[in-house]
């Protein structure tokens, strides 16, 4: 069974990690290269239509967006990184942006990495992979968009992706695979945040 979710409210938008709310709840925040389906995998997530603006031009998001889920634990919309149609000098905030927030907030819980899953790994991501490994960030790879390649093209993506990590990792963290299209992915990972939360209020007693 699907772990339900009741009630989401969104909380603020911040445009820094110091003007993000109290760390009261864990934090599961999204993010991925620009047009990579984040808004659309939120929605889908959350089954909340218009919870985070989808647009056919990526870097829409430009803040840290903080939703509340069940008054349990925080949803975090972060802005895209990479291809963006925006002024070169905006694109240039996103990452560092991006990692002040994932570098100071104790209350993040996951990160989810959304990866493209029609494309090659792009060095783009594997640098930030690389990054999140170095600063001991704690993420999960969700690969996005696998209604549009067969099977067998997703078993090559992924092994082609497993084996570049491969090269600086002993192991990959979590992966999910999922389709906002064929309603696939979204059990498995509420079920990762739902077993989280109770692991997390289980080590707090």
């Amino acid at each position: 069974m699907i772990p339900a979710i009741k009630e989401v409210r969104f909380i603020k938008s911040s445009p820094d990690s110091k003007s993000c709310p109290q760390e009261v709840y864990p934090e599961y925040a999204f993010v991925g290269r620009s047009n990579v389906g984040k808004s659309s995998l939120i929605n889908f997530l959350t089954n909340r239509k218009k919870l985070a603006k989808t647009s056919t031009q990526p870097g829409r998001t430009r803040l840290i967006n903080h939703f509340l889920v069940d008054e349990q634990w925080y949803l975090v919309d972060l802005p895209g990184y990479g291809y963006a149609k925006v002024s070169k000098a905006e694109r240039k905030k996103f990452l560092p942006l991006i990692k002040d927030y994932l570098s100071s907030r104790t209350s993040l819980t996951c990160l989810f990495l959304l990866i493209d899953s029609r494309h090659d790994p792009q060095q783009n991501d594997l640098e930030f992979i690389r990054w999140l490994g170095e600063n001991a960030i704690p993420f999960a790879l969700c690969f996005t968009k696998t209604d549009k390649i067969s099977a067998s093209q997703q078993k090559q993506f992924f092994e082609k992706f497993r084996s570049t990590m491969l090269q600086d990792w002993e192991y990959l963290p979590a992966v999910f695979f999922t389709s906002t299209l064929n309603n696939s992915g979204r059990e498995e990972i509420l079920h990762f945040i739902d077993d989280t939360n109770k692991q997390l209020k289980e080590s707090a007693c």
